[in-house]
């Protein structure tokens, strides 16, 4: 039987180590050389796979791939395209499914978010449809620290450090400054529903006095009376 090949693509907003997970994927698939053929990469997230441009990182020495670990960006590109449901969107998926017929592929890795997990269920459902089984794999990643049953997502540690920072050097200009002009900096960050990185700007804060004196987290409403009198 023919070895089935690997599909592995970036999709979203791009973290500090989002080529780290990438390199794990290449790597540990060429520990299995009799059940892994080649991984291909998509030029540009799922648009790699929907318009045939691939990546073939078998070209690529091991000592290439290991330096991806510490390469910035997205090494392969990545993509804000969104795939719409099965129903509204049959044709997207079945090209996805013609794509991967073509090169053999039977693994796809989908290296994102929420919804770029939610997209990769839908090509497995596709794939079972269509009578060419894909096992899809989701990869987290996601600043967020938000997607379900994963304890901490890989992007997470560097956004929450770099804000963490950036409060702490803001609450330093501001107390300089207040005796004659800012008294008050907000900071707003990422997180959407999650108040992770919201809470992460209070991880350098040695005193319960010290910056940041509020924060405002996505997961409890806010109500205008107790923010006034915590001012």
């Amino acid at each position: 039987m023919t070895l089935k090949n690997a599909f592995y693509a970036q999709s979203g907003g791009v973290t500090a180590v989002i080529n780290a997970s990438a390199a794990g994927v290449i790597e540990t698939a060429r520990k299995y050389p009799k059940k892994i053929g080649k991984v291909f990469a998509g030029k540009n997230g799922i648009l790699g796979a929907l318009e045939e441009n691939l990546i073939d990182t078998s070209l690529e020495t091991d000592k290439q791939i290991s330096l991806l670990k510490y390469t910035p960006g997205g090494a392969f590109g990545s993509a804000r395209y969104k795939l719409k449901g099965l129903k509204e969107n049959q044709r997207e998926y079945k090209r996805l499914i013609e794509v991967f017929k073509a090169h053999n592929i039977g693994y796809f890795f989908y290296n994102g978010g929420g919804d770029s997990m939610d997209t990769a269920h839908k090509v497995s459902e596709m794939g079972e449809a269509m009578d060419f089984p894909i096992a899809s794999i989701g990869i987290p990643k996601t600043v967020d620290n938000d997607l379900p049953i994963t304890d901490t997502c890989p992007g997470f540690g560097s956004v929450a450090k770099y804000i963490s920072v950036s409060t702490h050097e803001a609450s330093l200009d501001v107390l300089s400054m207040a005796e004659t002009s800012t008294k008050v900096f907000i900071l707003e960050v990422m997180g959407r529903h999650a108040g992770w990185i919201a809470a992460a700007s209070g991880l350098i804060a040695n005193q319960r006095n010290e910056p940041p004196h509020i924060i405002l987290f996505p997961e409890i409403p806010f109500e205008k009376k107790n923010f006034y009198r915590t001012g």
